[in-house]
């Protein structure tokens, strides 16, 4: 079976042949650039320095021999501009504390302080002050907060929208031509057009924006759902009436191109619970999620992924009213997120996409054996009657144990080998 069905089977609730496999199809499912380059050592790969695709978590692009390696099934596009605002091109080197030499955008402009942080600047614009940070042998950056002073008489919420613009034409060609060339692989394809998640809490920021208005403080932001929500919801009523008109654009470009469309990555859990009620997610968020899906569902095939961390079992059927049809990472770590509960609940009208290995503890600490007998558990469970896309739980983290990815990577191919 072709990777491509093979995925569309999955996420359509049908047994596919094997579990299809997705690592770096989207900015939550991918790998810290060292995890790959020490996969590529590994497997003997040609020695080649790997790309860092995504800045801001430091992620990295796998190439078509490790995607081969890894079985992946899944080819991702993302936007033109990385997090920081300027586009994957004209590739230099650059250097991690540890030593790694990397390659990175023409654009990723850097100095570093007098303790070795390292601060990276909006659009590589070094005129202005730096929009992340990274510590003295650090592995991601971190968003600087500039936030400027409230006024609440004041506040225009134009100038959270500042970043949500109709795509231009050199854009929906950028997506044309990348589509194409994902399809013409015979994998799956998903792609994050951008402009579609709700109050993203690493978008919040503006890391992209040379001098981000409005509320960019990530405190005041939450303390904006609760005391400031008219004005959220004018962001976000502008927003969604933005992103349909842009997908419609796309739509008659690149439609039948797409499986996927990574529509939101904005988290709802912490570790023990939700951030909010389901109250405030019905009132607050829900009616704008509901117009971009029943866009979507109306008039294209494309599946829609939600992307949340955390406790968020209370939240599943508030999702799925929302007309998402596929959450990742699966946080089975988190409170209420017993494997086994979730996929007798929701799986036949959610995909999982992801769980397949505890990051927090077991990838990263456990022994490879632990790690084998994680997958191969998870795998049995979320793979009845389709509705699972393997991935780790989030990306795998910088410093985690080459040989507990490989065991990883070994464990899901001998469940598929069955």
């Amino acid at each position: 079976m072709e990777s491509r069905q093979r995925l569309r089977d999955a996420i359509n609730h049908k047994q596919p042949d094997k579990i299809p496999i997705d690592f770096g199809g989207t900015p939550c499912s991918g790998m810290h650039v060292t995890c790959i380059a020490a996969l590529r050592e590994y497997y003997g790969l040609k020695k080649v320095s790997v790309k860092v695709h995504e800045p801001f978590q430091m992620l990295g692009f796998i190439e078509d021999d490790l995607k081969e390696v890894l079985g992946v099934d899944v080819e991702g596009i993302n936007s033109r501009n990385t997090i920081f605002g300027f586009p994957n091109i004209n590739w230099k080197e650059w250097k991690l504390d540890n030593g790694l030499e990397v390659l990175v955008p023409e654009n990723f402009n850097t100095t570093k302080d007098s303790y070795g942080n390292t601060y990276i600047y909006p659009a590589g614009d070094m005129t202005v002050p730096p929009s992340g940070r990274m510590p003295y042998e650090g592995y991601y950056f971190d968003a600087i907060i500039r936030q400027q002073e409230i006024d609440d008489d004041r506040l225009n919420p134009d100038d959270n929208l500042e970043e949500f613009k109709p795509i231009s034409n050199d854009d929906v060609e950028y997506f044309r031509n990348h589509l194409q060339a994902a399809s013409a692989t015979g994998r799956g394809v998903l792609v994050n057009f951008g402009g579609t998640g709700l109050g993203d809490i690493a978008l919040v920021p503006g890391p992209f924006l040379k001098h981000p208005k409005g509320i960019r403080d990530i405190a005041e932001w939450y303390i904006s759902t609760a005391i400031r929500r008219d004005y959220l919801h004018e962001i976000f009523n502008q927003q969604t009436i933005i992103a349909v008109e842009n997908m419609k654009k796309l739509n008659k470009t690149v439609g039948n191109l797409i499986d996927v469309v990574f529509l939101c990555g904005t988290d709802f859990g912490t570790q023990t619970g939700t951030f909010c009620s389901p109250n405030t997610f019905k009132e607050l968020y829900m009616p704008y999620y509901q117009k971009m899906n029943d866009w979507i569902h109306k008039n294209t095939t494309w599946k829609t992924l939600k992307h949340s961390c955390g406790a968020i079992e209370s939240f599943m059927n508030l999702f799925i009213e929302a007309g998402f049809d596929i959450i990742n990472p699966v946080q089975c770590s988190a409170v209420g997120m017993d494997a086994q509960i979730l996929k007798a609940k929701y799986g036949d009208q959610l995909t999982f996409w992801g769980g397949g290995i505890d990051t927090q503890r077991i990838l990263p600490f456990g022994t490879p054996q632990e790690v084998r007998e994680q997958v191969l558990m998870r795998c049995e469970i979320f793979s009845k009657n389709g509705g699972f896309v393997f991935n780790a739980i989030h990306n795998v983290q910088a410093r985690t144990p080459v040989e507990n990815i490989v065991a990883m990577l070994d464990a899901v191919h001998e469940f598929n080998g069955k």
